[in-house]
């Protein structure tokens, strides 16, 4: 399967995504299946996983209802309170699903750096192997330390890595971002999204090249087996369209071999998350 491994879903209100400022109102009405299909159907893409962009256990349930009504979606990334004391009772809730593969929680919204080391945190995290649920680390550069320790605590434990940890594109910065994300490469355990970057360069500037320093580290820090193609969808559409946004990699992909862009593009998404057609 040709796979977009992460992308979201919602039924625009205000009160439910305060986060929709006016400078997002690009992305301010409602993102369904049926307007991600239009953008699969020209690229030839089978499906996708979808990401949970509210943190409560409704999303989490409602995201799952939306994959019950539609075979686009065939995995999704949901949310529970990592930090309860009844977690494992949100997790045995979600977990009896077939298309419950993960969970993600937006850390890069968290003030603490740490976030990811509190005692509650941390225990959340230990139960998620034993529901064979992955976990999707979203942060930005500063928050990489902290990610660099969660996985070395937890080597049996599946991680994947959003929006290759958000450098600052626009300011062309790379040096700490490149050194933090070789470190966290060396666990095995964990994978790559190549995903969310034109949101992270100039929204109405950004040219191809912004990008190649970028994806030569996490393709030389990751390898092949290692990186998968996510869009963001709907949030691209701040800086671009679908469409710029798979040729990006696409391009960039075609300077390897065949197996390579399969595995990109569908092979590493479809093992790890365990995706069924």
């Amino acid at each position: 399967m040709r796979i977009d491994s992460h992308q979201h879903f919602w039924i625009y209100d205000p009160n439910q995504y305060p986060w929709m400022t006016d400078e997002l109102s690009a992305i301010r009405s409602n993102h369904l299946p049926e307007h991600l299909q239009v953008e699969f159907d020209r690229l030839g893409i089978d499906g996708s996983v979808a990401v949970q962009a509210r943190q409560s256990l409704d999303e989490s349930r409602w995201l799952l209802k939306l994959a019950d009504e539609s075979c686009l979606i065939k995995g999704v990334v949901g949310w529970v309170d990592l930090r309860s004391e009844n977690v494992e009772d949100q997790l045995a809730e979600f977990a009896e699903h077939p298309k419950f593969v993960g969970v993600r929680h937006v850390v890069q919204d968290e003030p603490d750096e740490n976030f990811m080391l509190l005692p509650e945190f941390i225990r959340g995290i230990s139960k998620l192997k034993s529901y064979d649920l992955s976990y999707d680390i979203l942060v930005f550069p500063k928050q990489l330390p902290a990610a660099i320790e969660l996985v070395k605590q937890f080597p049996d434990q599946s991680f994947v890595l959003d929006h290759i940890a958000k450098p600052l594109i626009k300011d062309k910065e790379i040096s700490t971002w490149d050194e933090h994300i070789r470190e966290l490469a060396q666990f095995s355990n964990l994978t790559c999204k190549v995903s969310g970057m034109i949101t992270e360069a100039n929204w109405t500037a950004w040219k191809t090249s912004d990008f190649t320093p970028y994806l030569d580290v996490v393709f030389e820090a990751f390898g092949e087996d290692r990186l998968m193609y996510g869009s963001d969808w709907p949030v691209c559409k701040l800086a671009g369209s679908y469409r710029q946004v798979y040729d990006l990699t696409d391009n960039y992909f075609s300077q390897f071999s065949p197996l390579a862009k399969e595995k990109f593009f569908g092979g590493v998404a479809s093992e790890f998350y365990g995706l069924k057609d």
